[in-house]
């Protein structure tokens, strides 16, 4: 079966952080707010919506069962999710997320499958459970009309999965103004190797986890001033809405009032000029005005680490809280991008100190990012 990208919408509903009723409780959400902000988003030509498996303990997809499905013809959305299976403890827990998704959301197929957060060293359970083959087998089925998958890795692992899995019908990128050029990130960098094997992208991340949607004065005040009517997301959201190959990008909305603002940069989105592109520059250099460590994620400080540590992770989420002046945010990413190699492993040997070509006092970060983010 051929790749059907038909009746996508340009912005989608990302429903990894649905309203919640207690907010203490992930699992408690508002169906009520998530039917009108459903909606919204029909109403105002969105189709495209996200979920996963995992999302809210499980309980995203039937929400979106309740407020979309139940509700809407097949025809008038298009429905995304994912598999965990680096998560899951054997192949048939792996190979039976994607029946429990189509029960849990009450339909026939998937428009769009996705084998969720590939790369590391978490890509061996994909391997180990047969994983690739399976999603093609289900699209042969019918029972998945178009496979890929999503990763938060750089572009050289993008590259070598895309070479050795060319059946991928997309793939789900990490993309946002702040990350484009971002050493670790890479988004500008993953944009070119998905274009270079051919294969479309779902942006995530937009907002980066909707940091760029409540900026420091110092970068809020740039763009402000270039337009004090545009909200801060709007900025994030059209920085991406005309990238080339982009297939669709997710907006993740908490509220009705997020999705209504959402909906109306969709509505009279209109290319960047010159001026406004200016402005999201000033805003990345005000952004990060600070003191960074200047970590290029050469790579050469991990080649001979004895512990694995996951050196330039730490940088790179170190740099990120001084940017967005959110500890409890990069803290977060941390406790998962850094789970193979934290900072507590660091035996002080030094090697990567003497291997790294920016001098920079790694040891001292290491300790800095263990008390930041391990505490």
């Amino acid at each position: 079966m051929t790749a059907s990208y038909e009746g996508v919408g340009k912005l989608g509903f990302g429903a990894m952080r649905l309203p919640l009723t207690d907010p203490d409780d992930v699992t408690t959400i508002d169906i009520e707010q998530v039917k009108a902000m459903v909606d919204e988003f029909i109403a105002r030509g969105g189709t495209y919506v996200d979920t996963a498996f995992v999302y809210h303990n499980g309980c995203s997809e039937g929400a979106l069962r309740q407020a979309l499905v139940e509700r809407y013809p097949r025809e008038a959305f298009t429905l995304a999710t994912k598999c965990l299976a680096w998560a899951c403890a054997s192949k048939e827990e792996a190979q039976a997320c994607l029946p429990t998704s189509l029960e849990r959301l009450g339909v026939d197929y998937i428009d769009f499958y996705l084998l969720h957060n590939v790369g590391g060293k978490r890509t061996a359970k994909f391997d180990e459970y047969d994983m690739w083959n399976y999603v093609a087998d289900a699209k042969e089925r019918g029972l998945v009309r178009n496979i890929g998958f999503s990763i938060h890795d750089g572009a050289d692992v993008l590259d070598e999965l895309l070479t050795a899995h060319p059946n991928m019908d997309f793939v789900q990128l990490q993309v946002n103004y702040l990350d484009w050029d971002d050493p670790v990130t890479e988004s500008a960098r993953c944009m070119e190797v998905a274009a270079k094997h051919g294969v479309p992208v779902i942006i995530m991340e937009p907002v980066r986890g909707g940091r760029l949607a409540n900026l420091p004065e110092r970068g809020a005040a740039v763009l402000a001033e270039a337009n004090p009517e545009a909200s801060q997301a709007s900025w994030a959201y059209r920085f991406c809405l005309d990238l080339p190959g982009v297939l669709a990008v997710l907006a993740g909305a908490s509220s009705l009032e997020q999705m209504q603002d959402n909906m109306r940069t969709f509505q009279t989105h209109q290319p960047l000029n010159e001026q406004e592109r200016a402005a999201i520059d000033g805003a990345i250099a005000a952004l990060r005005s600070v003191d960074l460590i200047p970590c290029t994620n050469c790579g050469y400080c991990v080649k001979d680490c004895p512990e694995g540590v996951k050196i330039p992770v730490a940088m790179n989420l170190l740099n990120l809280e001084k940017t967005t002046e959110d500890r409890e945010f990069a803290k977060g990413l941390y406790s998962w991008q850094a789970a193979e190699g934290p900072a507590s492993k660091c035996i002080q040997c030094g090697t990567c100190e003497a291997a790294c070509p920016q001098s920079i006092g790694i040891i001292d970060h290491l300790a800095e990012a263990m008390e930041h983010f391990e505490g």
